[in-house]
C-alpha cells in the first residue's frame, strides 16, 4: 500500500479530465493496460496499491448487466444476489478469434487469512460465448468451497452445492481474460453488489462481510471507482453512493453510471438529467447514462451487437435524452463509458508508472533485508533445528535452577532476599515490656538469643551491593498489665494458667508474598534473557514472542502452585503448636528468667547472664571477683546436689512476683514465637524454591515442544521462523517477478 501523498488525481484540468479518446494513443493505451495485467497476475497488488478499476453498486442497480455489456459475456443470474466474489475482467483487443481464460486468482485460505498468491487455470480456453456463464457459476462455486478440490465443480454434471457453500462471499477472484477483434482495451474487477438485508436464507454478517470487500479496493489510492445507480431508486437511498462519498470525497477518482432510465417514473427526468449535466453530484470524471436489455430480452437470446443498436435507438429517439445539449451526448451510451473508462485507466497506469518502479524497488530491498536479517536457513529440517535450540535451553535453565557457582546465578541473587524475609519475620517477634508504663527504662539485650539470630557475614564478591530490606511493621509495645489485661478479656475454657495471646503470625503474611514477588521477578527476567539467548536469533519476533509467551505462561502456572503452598503455610500457622516441646520449654525457661530480672534485679541478672566461670580462686577476691566466686560455688553446690543449671538459670530463685501469671504468658508467648518463626523462616523460601524455582524446570521443556507445535507431521508449516521464511521469499518471488515484466516494457 502506498502513502496517501501518492494518491492520483484522475484530471488534468477540471474542464475535460484526462485521457480522452485520441486513435494515436490507442498503441501506448494498450501497452499500459497489457503492463497492468501482467503484474496483477503476478500477484504483487497484495504487496503495492496498482491502478484498477473496480465496479460497485446496491443490489440490482444494473451492474451486472453493466458489465455484461462492457465485456460482451453473459454472467450468471439467480434469485437474490448473484456475484458473492470478485470477477476480474481484463479485456484486450486481438486481431486473432474470440477467446476467454478463466482463472482462479487466490490470495485468502479458507479460514480467510492471507495465503499465497496463486493463478489456477480452471478449465482450457472457452471460444464460444455461450459457455463462459456457465463456466463462471462452477469457477464460482470453486471459490465459495475452499476446502473442496476446485476441479470437482469443474466437471460436476449438477448444481448440487450452490446453495450449501462454505462461504458467503470470498475475496479471492474469478479472473476472465478476454481478447478479440471487438473487445476493447479495459480492465475492472466488478464487485458483490452492498446488500441491506440478508433474507431467511443469509447470514447476519454478510452485509458488514460485502461492504468490507469493496471498501478493501475503493479506499486504495489507485482505484477508480465505477459507481453504478440505477434511476428506478431514489439515489438517497443507495448506500453505495454513501461508501463512495466516505473514500472519495471530493469526487476525483469516480466515475458515475445511471442504469436502467426506462424505468424512471414519468415526470422525474429531469432530476437524473442533473448528473448528465454534472449539476447534481459533480464528479470530475462525471455521470454517464446507460441502458442495457432486460432479463426477457437476454433470454429470447439478443445479440450484443443489437443491444447496442437499441441502446442507441432510445437515447437518439427517447425524451428527454434524445434533446440533451450536444456538448453532454457524449455521456450516454455503453461505447462512450468504455472508451472514457479505457482511457481513463491507461492514462492513470502511465502517470503512477514512476511511482510504481519507485515503490516496487523500495519494497524489494526492504524484503530482501528481511530475508537478510533471518538467521540462516536450515539445510534440510529446521524441526529438528528447533528441538535442538528447545533441548539446550532446557538443559541450561536445569543448571541455573540447581544452582551455579556464578556471582549473578539465580539462587545467589535470591538469597539475599531470602535473608530479608527471615529478618523482617523475625522483626514480628511481639515487644514485651516486664513493668509498668510509667517506667522509662530501656529493655536489656537478650544475650541468649545473640549466637543463634546473628547472621553471619558471608565474603563479598565484586562490587559492593544494596542488602535488601523488608518493610518492617511499628509493633507497640505490649506493657505487663496489658498482657494480664489481655489475657483475661480473651480467655474463654482454657486452663487458669494457659491464655490465648498468639497473634503475631497475622503480620507474615506480607513478608511472605514479597519474598514471593521478589524470586518471582528474578525468575521471569533471568528465563527472559535465556530465551533471548536461545530464541532470538530464530525469527524476527514472532518465533521469540511465541516462545516467551509459552516460559511465561509455565512460570505462572508454578507461581500460582507456590502461591498456594504459602497460603497453606499461613493458614497453619494460625493453630499454634509443635512438637518440639524441649525446645520450647528451654526459651519459655530463659525468657522468664529474662523477664523476671528485668523487674526488680535487673542488675543482678544482666551479672548472671554476663557470668564466666572464673578460672581461679582466689584466697582475698576484689569486688567483681568475689561474686564470680560465689556464684561458681553456687553453681558447684547445686551440681554436687544433683542439679544441672546455669548461670541464666538461676534468676529463677529470685521471690514470687505479684505479675507472675503475667510474666509466664510473657515467656510463653515470646518462646513459641522463637519455635514458629524458625519454622516458618524455613518452610515458607522451601516452599517457594520446591515450586517456583526447582519446580520451574519440571515440564518446560514439553510445553515448548507443544506451545510451538513441533510434535505433529506438519510443524514445519507451524514453525515461525520457517513460515516467516517461506513467507517472504514468496513475496520476493511475486516482486522479482513485477520487476521483470517492468523491465519488459522499456525492451
Amino acid at each position: 500500500m502506498i502513502t496517501s501523498s501518492s494518491s492520483v488525481d484522475l484530471t488534468a484540468s477540471a474542464d475535460n479530465g484526462v485521457g480522452l479518446s485520441d486513435s494515436t494513443l490507442s498503441q501506448h493505451r494498450r501497452r499500459m493496460l497489457d503492463l497492468i495485467n501482467r503484474l496483477h497476475m503476478t500477484g504483487v497488488q497484495t504487496d503495492m496499491d496498482l491502478p484498477i478499476i473496480a465496479v460497485i453498486g446496491s443490489q440490482s442497480a444494473g451492474k451486472s448487466s453493466l458489465i455484461e455489456s462492457i465485456s460482451g459475456i453473459t454472467l450468471p443470474r439467480s434469485a437474490g444476489t448473484c456475484t458473492r466474489c470478485p470477477t476480474e475482467c481484463k479485456l484486450s483487443h486481438s486481431e486473432d478469434a474470440w477467446k476467454c481464460l478463466v482463472k482462479l486468482h487466490i490470495t485468502t485460505g479458507p479460514s480467510g487469512q492471507p495465503c499465497d498468491v496463486v493463478n489456477i487455470p480452471f478449465g482450457s480456453p472457452i471460444t464460444d460465448k455461450a459457455d463462459v456463464e456457465d463456466r463462471i457459476r462452477r469457477a464460482q462455486r470453486a471459490i465459495l468451497n475452499p476446502s473442496i478440490n476446485a476441479q470437482k465443480f469443474l466437471h460436476e454434471l449438477e448444481d448440487q452445492t450452490a446453495d450449501q457453500a462454505e462461504l458467503s462471499f470470498s475475496k479471492n477472484c474469478v479472473s476472465l481474460e478476454i481478447s478479440g477483434k471487438d473487445v476493447a482495451d479495459l480492465s475492472f474487477v466488478d464487485l458483490p453488489g452492498l446488500i441491506a438485508s440478508v433474507g431467511s436464507a443469509g447470514k447476519a454478517g454478510d452485509i458488514d462481510l460485502v461492504k468490507g470487500l469493496v471498501t478493501s479496493y475503493i479506499e486504495k489510492p489507485s482505484c477508480v471507482i465505477l459507481l453504478t445507480v440505477t434511476c428506478e431508486t431514489d439515489f438517497e437511498n443507495q448506500g453505495a453512493h454513501h461508501l463512495t462519498k466516505q473514500y472519495d470525497p471530493e469526487g476525483k477518482r469516480t466515475v458515475g453510471v445511471l442504469t436502467k432510465p426506462d424505468r424512471i417514473p414519468a415526470g422525474e427526468e429531469s432530476t437524473w438529467l442533473r448528473f448528465i449535466r454534472n449539476e447534481q453530484e459533480p464528479l470530475v470524471n462525471n455521470w454517464y447514462c446507460v441502458k442495457q436489455p432486460g432479463s426477457q430480452t437476454l433470454k429470447n437470446g439478443i445479440s450484443w451487437a443489437e443491444a447496442r443498436k437499441q441502446e442507441n435507438d432510445f437515447f437518439a429517439l427517447t425524451q428527454p435524452w434524445s434533446t440533451v445539449e450536444p456538448q453532454y451526448q457524449k455521456f450516454m451510451r455503453t461505447s462512450n463509458l468504455t472508451e472514457r473508462l479505457s482511457a481513463i485507466l491507461s492514462e492513470l497506469i502511465a502517470k503512477r508508472l514512476p511511482d510504481i518502479h519507485k515503490e516496487l524497488y523500495n519494497i524489494l530491498r526492504k524484503t530482501q533485508d528481511e530475508i537478510r536479517k533471518l538467521p540462516k536457513a536450515p539445510s534440510t529440517d529446521p524441526v529438528g533445528e528447533v528441538w535442538n535450540v528447545v533441548g539446550q535451553f532446557s538443559s541450561q535453565l536445569s543448571r541455573r535452577l540447581e544452582g551455579t557457582p556464578d556471582k549473578d546465578g539465580i539462587l545467589q541473587t535470591i538469597r539475599p532476599h531470602q535473608q530479608a524475609f527471615k529478618r523482617a519475620v523475625r522483626a514480628t517477634a511481639p515487644r514485651f515490656i516486664p513493668w509498668g508504663k510509667n517506667d522509662v527504662r530501656e529493655l536489656p539485650a537478650i544475650d541468649f538469643l545473640a549466637n543463634e539470630e546473628d547472621e553471619p557475614q558471608e565474603p563479598q564478591v565484586g562490587p559492593p551491593v544494596d542488602t535488601p530490606r523488608l518493610p518492617t511493621p511499628q509493633l507497640d509495645k505490649i506493657y505487663i498489665e496489658d498482657v494480664l489485661n489481655h489475657a483475661q478479656r480473651a480467655r474463654t475454657r482454657e486452663l487458669p494458667d494457659n491464655y490465648p495471646f498468639i497473634e503475631f503470625t497475622e503480620k507474615w503474611e506480607t513478608p511472605s508474598l514479597i519474598l514471593f514477588d521478589k524470586v518471582y521477578d528474578i525468575l521471569k527476567k533471568d528465563l527472559s534473557d535465556l530465551v533471548h539467548e536461545h530464541f532470538g536469533k530464530m525469527g524476527r519476533g514472532g518465533a521469540l514472542h511465541s516462545v516467551l509467551m509459552i516460559v511465561n505462561e509455565h512460570l505462572d502456572s508454578a507461581a500460582k502452585q507456590a502461591k498456594e503452598k504459602i497460603s497453606w503455610l499461613l493458614e497453619l500457622e494460625k493453630a499454634p503448636t509443635t512438637l518440639n516441646v524441649h525446645y520450647y520449654s528451654d526459651y519459655k525457661t530463659k525468657f522468664l528468667g529474662y523477664y523476671k530480672g528485668c523487674r526488680d534485679h535487673g542488675e543482678l541478672t544482666k551479672k548472671l547472664q554476663n557470668y564466666r566461670a572464673p578460672t581461679t580462686i582466689h584466697p582475698n577476691p576484689i569486688h567483681g571477683q568475689a561474686f564470680q566466686q560465689a556464684v561458681h560455688k553456687a553453681l558447684a553446690g547445686l551440681t554436687e546436689a544433683g542439679f544441672s543449671v546455669e548461670a541464666s538459670d538461676l534468676p529463677q530463685l529470685l521471690p514470687v512476683d505479684s505479675m507472675e501469671p503475667a510474666l509466664l504468658i510473657m515467656a510463653g508467648v515470646r518462646a513459641y514465637f522463637q519455635v514458629a518463626y524458625k519454622r516458618f523462616a524455613d518452610m515458607i523460601p522451601l516452599a517457594i524454591d520446591y515450586e517456583i524455582v526447582r519446580g520451574l524446570h519440571k515440564g518446560m521443556e514439553q510445553a515448548l515442544l507443544d506451545g510451538l507445535s513441533l510434535t505433529g507431521p506438519d510443524a514445519y508449516v507451524r514453525l515461525p521462523v520457517a513460515s516467516k521464511r517461506t513467507e517472504l521469499q514468496k513475496k520476493l518471488d511475486r516482486l522479482h517477478a513485477a520487476s521483470l515484466e517492468l523491465r519488459k516494457l522499456f525492451v
